[in-house]
């Protein structure tokens, strides 16, 4: 059964994305009060009688997880991210440029009007211009998130690199509290491909734990000269390592991870050595695997944060107007 809502909700906050819908009620300061989750990602959205709009679905999925919120708070702002402003989502919410800060993405946020309720605020994701264009969506309200904890901890460094390990893993270079750059790597989904779709996978034994001897000889390859010309010519160990009797199956889905997330960690390495503080944000074990490179790397321990989104979510509607900051928290600076 639904329970009903504290009466100090004060944003309604939702992170749509491709595979899920998860909604949050926010109380003053960005607090979360309440939270729901649902499978209707907007590439698995509801069908059946009265459905006749992908806008209906939409509206159907909102509904379906959290209509009595909305009804019950009919004044309470909302705000969303992630794939619902996709091309394929309910109305794109066009990229916004570098550098961009939660006051950019304010400004630019995109208004869907909904039929008797509060209209539905998306947030833009960040284009990155030039030769080789590069697009975020979902991430940038993580990185608000991210810098959102720092400030209310009252940390106001002023450079900082945020990675968002992942299946398109982000990192991003904030200054003064814009994300300035940003670059992606496929490791993830790479991962995925060359572990089910690849002869690498005929010996691979999966479901064992996590096996980090083999991680760590993946890290060492990959930062090693063996690894010098780079991840195509290393991930082939994988099976030959296998045949030769010196890695067990179990041992070399961790053993590959190690490769590649060890070789996306080297070759950030030049960019790190100006001492820039590291950030990783996402799930939590996945940013242990990634710190864990990193100090291979010779790097200091990153900080680890997550659950960041609904704080990003505040921020950006703090920067827009659709909230106002509790009298007893710090607001947060100028976007």
């Amino acid at each position: 059964m639904h329970t009903a809502l504290a009466k100090d909700t004060v944003l309604f906050a939702l992170d749509w994305g491709t595979s899920s819908l998860r909604a949050y009620a926010l109380g003053p300061g960005g607090q979360v009060l309440a939270t729901r989750r649902s499978e209707h990602g907007v590439m698995n959205l509801p069908v059946g009688s009265g459905i006749h709009t992908p806008a209906d679905a939409f509206e159907a999925a909102l509904q379906g997880l959290c209509g009595d919120w909305l009804a019950a708070h009919a004044d309470t702002p909302l705000i969303a991210c992630g794939m619902v402003g996709s091309a394929q989502g309910w109305r794109e919410a066009r990229y916004q440029p570098l550098p961009a800060r939660a006051g950019e993405l304010a400004t630019a946020l995109t208004v869907i009007a909904r039929t008797g309720g509060q209209p539905l605020h998306v947030v833009p994701g960040l284009l990155q211009t030039g030769e080789l264009p590069n697009v975020m969506r979902g991430e940038e309200t993580q990185i608000a998130g991210v810098l959102q904890s720092l400030a209310d901890e009252g940390r106001t460094s002023s450079r900082v690199l945020i990675g968002l390990p992942g299946t398109h893993t982000k990192w991003a270079w904030i200054d003064d509290g814009a994300v300035v750059r940003f670059e992606t790597f496929m490791t993830g989904e790479v991962y995925a491909a060359l572990s089910q779709h690849t002869i690498l996978g005929r010996t691979m034994v999966t479901g064992a734990p996590h096996d980090e001897p083999a991680f760590a000889r993946g890290l060492r390859v990959a930062r090693s000269p063996l690894g010098a010309l780079g991840v195509l010519s290393t991930v082939f160990s994988v099976r030959t390592l296998g045949l030769t009797g010196q890695l067990a199956g179990s041992a070399q889905p961790d053993y590959l991870s190690g490769l590649l997330i060890g070789h996306e960690v080297a070759a950030l390495a030049p960019a790190l050595r100006d001492g820039t503080p590291v950030v990783l944000c996402g799930e939590p074990q996945l940013c242990v695997r990634y710190a864990t490179a990193l100090e291979a790397q010779g790097q200091p321990a990153p900080e680890i944060r997550s659950g960041v989104t609904p704080l990003g979510l505040w921020r950006i509607a703090l920067a827009a107007g659709l909230a106002r900051p509790s009298p007893s928290t710090p607001a947060p600076r100028p976007a």
